[in-house]
């Protein structure tokens, strides 16, 4: 049976690659884009030309009701997920001591939150049938820190080592 993959911020960058890889490689994918519905769909595109198909769909995952619509799809079209990859990132390009409230909210609730609420909306389906596989996608600023870019440094940290 064919495995359905659901890709959060697959509309640019390492999202659009892995999207595009697992498409390629006969996965049924659900490109998650929020703002930049350009991409998304020239990723669509691309991929259709080589008679490739996935589906593009327009959620917020820093919220739950963005995350359970999208995943919501994904279930109603495809009965179950197989593959999440939790891909969803903003950054901030500011001093530290010119961040705001509203930015860490927006940076924490794209970059963490998003990978804490789509994991729960997936996992019971996973659960159910046995098998899953969730990625989350970190960063190397996540182990060094980034100049300017505290709080995405800061929602990309993986906390300690793992072999």
């Amino acid at each position: 049976m064919d495995q359905v993959a659901i890709v959060t911020g697959a509309s640019r960058g390492i999202g659009r690659e892995i999207a595009k890889l697992l498409a390629k490689n006969n996965v049924k994918v659900v490109a998650n884009y929020n703002q930049s519905e350009k991409e998304a769909f020239l990723l669509k595109e691309e991929l259709e030309k080589e008679g490739i198909f996935l589906d593009v769909v327009r959620a917020d995952v820093s919220t739950r009701a963005g995350a359970k619509a999208l995943v919501g799809f994904a279930l109603e079209k495809y009965q179950k997920v197989d593959i999440l990859v939790n891909n969803a990132g903003v950054s901030e390009y500011k001093m530290f001591v010119d961040e705001t409230d509203e930015d860490w909210k927006r940076v924490m609730d794209t970059n963490l939150y998003s990978a804490f609420v789509m994991s729960q909306e997936v996992v019971p389906s996973m659960v159910y049938q046995k098998q899953g596989c969730i990625v989350n996608i970190s960063s190397i600023w996540g182990l060094t820190g980034a100049s300017m870019e505290v709080l995405y440094s800061v929602s990309k940290a993986r906390f300690g080592w793992f072999d």
